[in-house]
């Protein structure tokens, strides 16, 4: 057993029988005297119900989610060279929603039917699917822990101003490396600013002649000063927001009204189908009527038929009888003379 191998059965496993799978596995790395790999499946985490749907996908719909993989990496070459998207995005929506309503199917048959919050997350992952290439690569490989999202304007890999491209993280390091990253920044956000004031002091004590005011710069525009392409980027991404609900919304509708539609074709073909199934009941109706007729009127037959057999035996039986006494009055006839 090797890491890959685990990491493939754990996130096929629905999730409530996740951590019981990895304590399993984790014991038999153990066991194997391999302790490395055993703290490795230890630390992987049990997927959320969205994740494992989309985990689903990529071992149960492969062609399918390949097939929005090779769209979204159509859609990243359009934009990073400027040309034109054709019906790109058209197949992303049509293959993201059949995708959706795959997983759901999935998920509802294994008996963990998605909500309408993980239906929202499976979609969002798949769509983010389609503009990053690091996100692509967890789908195809169907180890997630955690749906995904997309939350820039541009595809990830195309830097929002010159000089912001950095290598992409592996996959299973990346988590790590933005949890650290998310610690930090907590950390940051909590820690005071440093205090300046016994500075001052001193400068009073030494130096207590009136000096002229300084401006101070506010900490905002010193932050905004010290990385302009950070608070460029902030900015896009906000006037971007809008934008990408207005999308989300507008795919959203659209797939309201196909699926409308595909329901008004279902009962279209469904009322077509009852009045075939109508008419079809009225032929056979009078068929019946006409098979009920004709087999009254051969019973009829039937009956004459046996009436008239009756008669003629009976009639035949009386000619013999007839005939039998006129013999046996020509012989007494004959028996009289004779005498």
């Amino acid at each position: 057993m090797d890491f890959s191998s685990a990491a493939d059965e754990l996130y096929g496993v629905r999730p409530a029988e996740f951590v019981a799978a990895r304590k399993r596995l984790a014991a038999a790395a153990r066991d194997a005297g391999d302790r490395a790999l055993a703290k490795r499946i230890g630390g992987l985490r049990r997927p959320t119900l969205s994740a494992w749907a989309v985990n689903l996908l990529a071992r149960y719909a492969r062609d399918d989610l390949g097939r929005l993989l090779d769209v979204g990496e159509g859609i990243r070459s359009a934009w990073g060279s400027g040309g034109g998207l054709g019906d790109l995005e058209q197949r992303r929506a049509r293959l993201v929603d059949a995708l959706v309503r795959t997983a759901g199917g999935l998920a509802a048959d294994a008996g963990n039917p998605l909500r309408e919050q993980a239906v929202r997350e499976v979609e969002d992952t798949l769509q983010a699917a389609t503009v990053d290439a690091d996100v692509a690569a967890e789908v195809r490989r169907g180890r997630l822990s955690q749906p995904r999202s997309h939350t820039g304007f541009v595809p990830a890999g195309f830097p929002m101003s010159p000089g912001d491209e950095r290598e992409p993280a592996e996959p299973e390091a990346q988590e790590a490396e933005t949890e650290r990253a998310e610690d930090g920044e907590a950390e940051a956000e909590e820690k005071p600013p440093e205090e300046k004031r016994p500075e001052k002091t001193s400068r009073k004590k030494t130096a207590p002649q009136k000096t002229a005011p300084q401006k101070t710069v506010p900490e905002e525009t010193a932050g905004e000063e010290k990385a302009p392409g950070r608070a460029k980027a902030g900015v896009t991404r906000t006037s971007a927001a809008p934008r990408r609900r207005a999308e989300t919304l507008r795919r959203r509708a659209e797939a309201a009204e196909r699926r409308l539609a595909e329901r008004e074709e279902r009962a279209a073909a469904a009322r077509e189908q009852a009045d075939a199934a109508s008419a079809e009941v009225g032929r056979l109706r009078r068929e019946l009527e006409r098979a009920v007729a004709a087999r009254d009127a051969a019973v009829r037959r039937a009956e004459r038929a046996e009436q008239n057999r009756d008669r003629a035996r009976a009639e035949a039986e009386a000619e013999e009888a007839r005939t039998a006494a006129r013999e046996a009055g020509s012989a007494a006839d004959r028996d009289a003379r004779h005498a």
